[in-house]
């Protein structure tokens, strides 16, 4: 199938052509179809597929149908990190070239005046995380009340964030008749919960089994004790020659520790979590994309918009404790196709964390052990014996640094 078997007109095709864009991917074949006849939809597709395109591209043809020439807001595209805001902005930059749509994105963590200015000279298109966009909203600086599409870009992850609050008040701002997108590479109980109050018959399009991850991708486990991990992850490196890799840690504090003992080791590191500037998170990413150095180590705040098309190794240092997680982490690599290797280090106390991902993918691993970094069978036994499992609530507060005060428990940081 090609482009223009979508009904897309010959101005999107000559922009898709030179972009090097040779056929619709099946998430765009499926999904640009519905977008054009103003359906509401859900779709889930593995990451990497091109899900931004497959709304992007009929979005911006129904702008050059309507021939408007006001810069009124028409989308408005929510995400749950900066990242991923980014990105998606810069594809609708990308898509809409010469066409005359503009794209303003915006985002918590950096200052808000530049995003004011760019907002007085209109938009089409918005791309916004909902702290940000309440922010605007309630300090009238935007009016949504011109919207016709609303979409919800990694729907599990804004809701898995606990941005539901925030959804829900920026909601009354919106107009009732509009259409409504959800994409994201996993569905979970709460995306299908929401979907019954927000969408209005909607097109289900799964391209692939439900959350499987990416088919290019090699996944292989190595079980290791904690204290080894830093120093496994750097033979690795090192002893393959690995020239750029993207480390997965579940808090800042391992972050910010495995990235100096990377460079100890002479690979140089740059850390990205949500206590760091967005200026210093941008410099690190554009570091990691020009190798200028070879590892970027991250929370999972980079799990979702960060696009490398080459990137090949994911390492896993910790499982993430939401086991959608896993997929979208190791979807970083394998993309458009392309092949790539996701490894998960994983210690004795970390399995029942490894049967989640099993049980979430239908997938069965084998753990290896790597020569010189075989784990302690003793020290397992006596893990075992000892440990009582702490429950998952517990364990992602204290990741997301929520711990403490009792009432502060369930906050999470806005973005």
């Amino acid at each position: 199938m090609r482009f223009s078997d979508l009904g897309l007109q010959t101005q999107l095709l000559a922009i898709l052509d030179e972009l090097g864009y040779q056929a619709p991917t099946p998430i765009q074949q499926a999904a640009i179809p519905e977008v054009l006849a103003g359906r509401d939809v859900l779709a889930g597709a593995q990451t990497g597929t091109g899900k931004t395109a497959a709304f992007a591209l009929p979005l911006i043809q129904r702008y050059l149908a309507d021939e408007g020439t006001s810069k009124a807001i028409r989308v408005l595209v929510l995400t749950p990190t900066r990242e991923l805001a980014q990105q998606v902005h810069q594809s609708f930059v990308a898509y809409s070239q010469g066409t005359g749509m503009r794209s303003v994105v915006a985002y918590g963590g950096a200052s808000i005046n530049p995003q004011i200015e760019a907002l007085k000279h209109g938009c089409e298109v918005l791309v916004a995380t909902p702290g940000r966009l309440l922010e605007l909203v309630i300090k009238q600086l935007i009016d949504l009340s011109t919207l016709q599409t609303l979409v919800l870009d990694e729907a599990d992850r804004m809701l898995d964030m606990g941005f539901i609050i925030d959804i829900k008040r920026i909601l009354r701002y919106l107009p009732e008749e509009r259409q409504t997108l959800f994409f994201s590479a996993t569905f979970n109980d709460e995306v299908f919960a929401l979907k019954n109050t927000l969408l209005k018959d909607p097109a289900l399009i799964e391209v692939a089994e439900r959350n499987t991850t990416a088919a290019k991708v090699e996944q292989r486990i190595y079980e290791v004790d904690s204290h080894k991990k830093a120093a496994l992850v750097a033979y690795l490196i090192g002893a393959n020659n690995w020239q750029q890799v993207l480390i997965f840690t579940r808090t800042k504090q391992s972050v910010d520790a495995l990235a100096k003992e990377l460079g100890k080791d002479g690979i140089t590191a740059s850390a990205v979590h949500g206590d760091k500037a967005q200026g210093a998170r941008e410099r690190a990413l554009e570091a990691f994309k020009t190798g200028q150095v070879r590892a970027l180590v991250a929370t999972d705040v980079a799990a979702r918009g960060l696009d490398i098309q080459q990137l090949q190794y994911v390492i896993n240092y910790e499982l993430p404790y939401n086991a959608e997680d896993y997929i979208h982490r190791i979807g970083r690599t394998g993309r458009a196709g392309l092949a790539g290797l996701a490894v998960s280090l994983v210690s004795h106390k970390e399995k029942y964390l490894l049967e989640d991902v099993e049980k979430l993918t239908g997938e069965h691993f084998i753990p290896q052990w790597v020569e010189g970094f075989e784990p302690n069978p003793a020290a397992q036994e006596s893990a075992g014996n000892t440990r009582r499992k702490p429950s998952k609530k517990s364990l992602r507060a204290n990741a997301l640094g929520q711990t403490g005060n009792k009432g502060k428990a369930g906050k999470r940081r806005r973005r």
